[in-house]
């Protein structure tokens, strides 16, 4: 019991003395970065879905931008 005392003690000093908390300045501009790089992320994988074709079911008739130039040529 002694051990897990010590260990919320030290851990809460750790917290508290130790911890360097980012301002709320810092804060708000990771929260940015973090927002534009989801949103860039989401639409890279968007148009990789659009062009390649990618569908969730095999009966789709989008076959994607490469599998509509396909069957143009063929």
């Amino acid at each position: 019991m002694a051990n897990i005392k010590s260990y919320i003690t030290e851990s809460y000093n750790e917290l508290v003395n130790h911890v360097t908390w980012p301002t709320w300045v810092e804060l708000q501009e990771s929260t940015v970065l973090v927002f534009v790089t989801t949103l860039l992320l989401t639409v890279s994988i968007f148009l990789m879905d659009f062009i390649f074709g990618v569908s969730g079911d095999a009966d789709s008739t989008w076959k994607g931008v490469v599998g509509m130039l396909y069957s143009f040529l063929s």
